[in-house]
Formats: structure tokens, C-alpha cells, sequence
């Protein structure tokens, strides 16, 4: 294996310890270089982490078994982090910090140095800043361009960034300049469009038909204008009720209907269409007074 895949580092929080993880997570082996024993877990946060390294990866020490780390220890350690790899990134360090003396260490041994840029604000990133305003370090934005960086030449290339590509980038350059002439709002006639492009009114024409017909600019009262968006509209399906519409009118009651008054006359007998009765008709009371 590599030795740019298998990433020494001083098992401390933060990015030492992520640097750690990544390697045991992409079944890559990783060394641990501690300022303290072997026997010691330093910090004590990480026992179980060195001891998934030891399993995959390396502990190693200069320490003899049974020494606790000190600061100057660790100072005298981060030459041996630098000394393992082709090159060390730093991707954080203020402008006090233990990464810092390992870039110095990295420098010393003519190792490949490089640091991520943070933001401007950043303390924790001031230290990256300084090494980059004074080239010691290469900057670094991703994983790919750390390996180009340590790997071997010609082989390990980072691709290339590009921007993605828009429909605009297929136009030439005069009807590039005629649609940038064109204005967003209002209109304006085929003339001012060529003045303010700066061709001839025949190229400004034909830019104008061809832009239209691929749908980048509109007829407008006051002549050409870009396309306005469209938005997106929802159409009732058919069948449905409209929810903002009146709900319809009760129909009508029947003619022969009885008032709700009157539960005495609901078993009378009705009379007959052919033989209406001559004598007796049928009188409704009267309504009956509400008691409150």
C-alpha cells in the first residue's frame, strides 16, 4: 500500500482523531505516534480508538513503556509524524500551535507541505494563512489535491474543476453580446439592441430571430425582452368540486309537504285528486307560542 494511505498523525482530538477514523473506516492502515508510552492512552478519551488502531494500524513511541507525556514531548514527537509521510497538510493551526512545529519539522526534512484555507475570522485557521502568504505551503481544497501533491508524478492527477456548463456557453460571441443587450423589463427595439451591443443592426436582427426561436427573448409592446419565467400553474381535475364555490340551494319542498308544527296530521288520511271532498277541508292551526 501507499504511503500517502496510511496517514501518520498524534491521535489527539479533533482532526488527528478524524484523520484516524477515516483511515480505520476505509480499511486503510494509520499510525498513531503518542508522546507517552505505549502503555498509556493519551488522551484518555481515545482508548478505545488506539485500540482499534493497534488491530488495523501501528502505536508507536519513542517513549520507553510507563512515561507520561509532557509538552516538550510533544514537540519532540511531531518530528516523527513529519518524518513517516511523503508531506503533512494542516488543516487547522493557529498561530500557536503544536501543527504549526510540525509543518516547521516537514519543512526541515524537505517534505511536501501543504494547508486548507479557513476563513478570514477564523483564529484556528491563522496559522494555515500564514503559511500560505509566506509559500511555505501549497494550498489544498480536497483529498485528491493532497494526493497529487504526494503522489507519484504524472499518475495521481487531481481532475481539473470546471464550472457546470449553461445553454448560454453554446452561443457565439455576437449573439452572446446582442442578449446581454437585451433588457428584462419593458422592451426595446432592434436599433438601441445593436447600438447597445455594439454590432450592426443586420447581425443584431439575425441574433434576435435566432434567440427567439430558442426561446431566450419575447415580443413585447415596446419590442424585444427576455423571457419572463414560468410559473408553474395546478389545473382542476375534472369531476372535482371547486372549493371556493357557493355550495348549491336546497331544493324546493313539495307542494304536499306538512309543516314541522304539525305531527298530528302526518297519519291523515290525503284526500283524493278525483273525488276532492266538498265539506270538512282541513285547517292547519295556528302556530303554537314559544315559552322562554
Amino acid at each position: 500500500m501507499s504511503q500517502f494511505e496510511t496517514p501518520p498523525s498524534g491521535g489527539a482530538y479533533g482532526i488527528d482523531g478524524a484523520a484516524h477514523r477515516g483511515a480505520l473506516v476505509g480499511d486503510s492502515p494509520t499510525v498513531v505516534v503518542l508522546a507517552c508510552g505505549v502503555d498509556i492512552s493519551y488522551p484518555i478519551g481515545h482508548h478505545k480508538l488506539f485500540g482499534e488502531v493497534h488491530d488495523q494500524g501501528v502505536v508507536i513511541s519513542e517513549c520507553p513503556p510507563g512515561v507520561h507525556p509532557t509538552r516538550a514531548r510533544f514537540l519532540i514527537r511531531n518530528r516523527l509524524i513529519a518524518a513517516l509521510s511523503r508531506g503533512t497538510v494542516v488543516v487547522e493551526a493557529a498561530l500557536r500551535s503544536g501543527a504549526l512545529n510540525t509543518a516547521g519539522h516537514a519543512l526541515s526534512l524537505e517534505r511536501h507541505l501543504a494547508a486548507v484555507p479557513g476563513p478570514v475570522t477564523s483564529s484556528m485557521s491563522a496559522g494555515c494563512h500564514r503559511l500560505l502568504r509566506e509559500r511555505k505551503a501549497i494550498c489544498v481544497t480536497s483529498p485528491e489535491e493532497m494526493i497529487e501533491l504526494v503522489g507519484v508524478m504524472g499518475d495521481d492527477l487531481a481532475p481539473h474543476p470546471r464550472a457546470p456548463a449553461v445553454p448560454r456557453d453554446r452561443l457565439n460571441e455576437t449573439t452572446r453580446k446582442v442578449l446581454d443587450a437585451v433588457p428584462s423589463r419593458g422592451g426595446a427595439g432592434p436599433a438601441s439592441i445593436a447600438v447597445a451591443a455594439g454590432v450592426d443592426l443586420d447581425s443584431a436582427l439575425s441574433a434576435l430571430g435566432g434567440l427567439a426561436a430558442a426561446g431566450y427573448i419575447e415580443r413585447a409592446p415596446k419590442g424585444w425582452r427576455i423571457c419572463r419565467p414560468v410559473t408553474a400553474t395546478y389545473q382542476k381535475a375534472e369531476g372535482l368540486p371547486d372549493p371556493i364555490s357557493p355550495p348549491p340551494d336546497d331544493p324546493p319542498p313539495p307542494e304536499d309537504a306538512l309543516p314541522l308544527h304539525a305531527p298530528h296530521l302526518q297519519n291523515a288520511p290525503l284526500p283524493n285528486d278525483a273525488n276532492p271532498p266538498t265539506s270538512n277541508p282541513i285547517h292547519l292551526p295556528d302556530e303554537p307560542p314559544i315559552y322562554r
